[in-house]
């Protein structure tokens, strides 16, 4: 089954929530859906579930009109953040609830539940309440009971936002090896970047409602294709700066620099270009790379990283550093941009140069 959206549009309360959405999901895939808070990821999910009918578009299933199809006919499946358990039934019955309102065999019911227990490593725990689970058996048992029934349409809905970092890179390995075996169609909403990149088989960026860009996971986050997919698809995120291209010179604020060599063909103008905290350095990398006089605002210490934020009267940067770096505030370092691993975007936005995939 595949999945079409056709120019919807979805307003709330004289609000537009989705403006112009077109889409296609491939039977199964696994589908990405980034963006921030509020973004209309979940707005979204819903007008595919059924749960809210579009004001303007289509909505299609392997070509089926169901726009005005309410989501009781639909074959569906929904996961939220929250661990939504039936607290009087064991974690048995909780994953064949949908089963049994499907009028499914009480042996084929027997069969599906500890298979797909089995599958998510709750099987030893069928016989239990949700209350005697943990956190991440609970949202298991959740998952359990939305995959049990094959769905035609998975949608998960920030399921592991409010797990530990441990059960939440668990069970994102399951997840993509559940569904290498599955011929339907998942969709997941995230807010983080890292989680789209380990997840999607498709990432598709939302911001204020609009679709940005959608594509394979790696080719969207390589080759952003403006100024605002950039920004969005990274954590933390992309750094930009407004340049001029002038003759051989390219002007930063105040200070002209020797136009790198990688950036010759462009046209004299205004530009942003776009340098990734990674790929920022604390020594020089090539011959022609911009050399920045900062000074450190704070330095964020994680495990064994540091984001590193600093400043100049014509910039703000962050840097993402292995290693810990303790600089004092208000210090004097230098920092680099290597001139091979620059996106540029023109003055609307667009882009005009990504760096090669061995660079980045």
């Amino acid at each position: 089954m595949s999945l079409v959206l056709e120019h919807i549009d979805r307003t709330v309360s004289g609000e537009k929530h989705i403006s112009d959405a077109c889409l296609s999901l491939e039977q199964g895939s696994f589908n990405v859906l980034l963006g921030h808070t509020l973004s209309g990821k979940t707005t979204l999910m819903r007008l595919m579930a059924g749960l809210d009918a579009p004001d303007r578009g289509r909505v299609l299933f392997s070509e089926r009109d169901m726009t005005r199809v309410p989501v009781r006919k639909r074959n569906i499946s929904m996961v939220y953040q929250q661990f939504i358990n039936y607290p009087s039934l064991r974690v048995f019955d909780n994953i064949a609830s949908p089963l049994r309102l499907a009028r499914v065999s009480k042996a084929e019911i027997q069969r599906r539940v500890e298979e797909i227990a089995a599958m998510l490593r709750i099987d030893h725990l069928l016989g239990r309440y949700p209350l005697e689970l943990s956190g991440g058996q609970q949202q298991r048992t959740a998952m359990a009971r939305a995959l049990v029934k094959d769905a035609d349409l998975v949608l998960f809905d920030e399921p592991l936002v409010n797990l530990d970092y441990k059960l939440r890179e668990e069970l994102r390995l399951e997840m993509r090896k559940l569904f290498r075996t599955r011929n339907t169609v998942a969709v997941y909403a995230t807010t983080e970047p890292a989680e789209a990149l380990a997840l999607g088989d498709t990432t598709t960026l939302l911001h204020e409602g609009r679709i940005l860009q959608t594509g394979p996971s790696d080719t969207v986050f390589h080759r952003p294709q403006t100024v605002e997919a950039a920004a969005l698809f990274g954590e933390p995120p992309i750094n930009l700066m407004e340049v001029v291209v002038r003759g051989s010179g390219l002007l930063v604020g105040s200070t002209v620099f020797p136009l790198p060599r990688l950036l010759a063909s462009l046209d004299d103008g205004p530009y942003r270009l776009g340098m990734r905290p990674s790929h920022l350095s604390l020594t020089p990398l090539n011959d022609d790379d911009l050399e920045f006089c900062v000074e450190v605002g704070v330095a964020e210490i994680s495990g064994s990283e540091t984001f590193l934020h600093v400043a100049s009267n014509d910039l703000q940067l962050v840097l993402h550093l292995g290693g810990i770096h303790d600089f004092p505030v208000d210090s004097a370092i230098r920092v680099y941009a290597p001139s091979n691993k620059l996106f540029v975007f023109d003055e609307p936005g667009e882009l005009v140069r990504a760096p090669s995939l061995a660079a980045q």
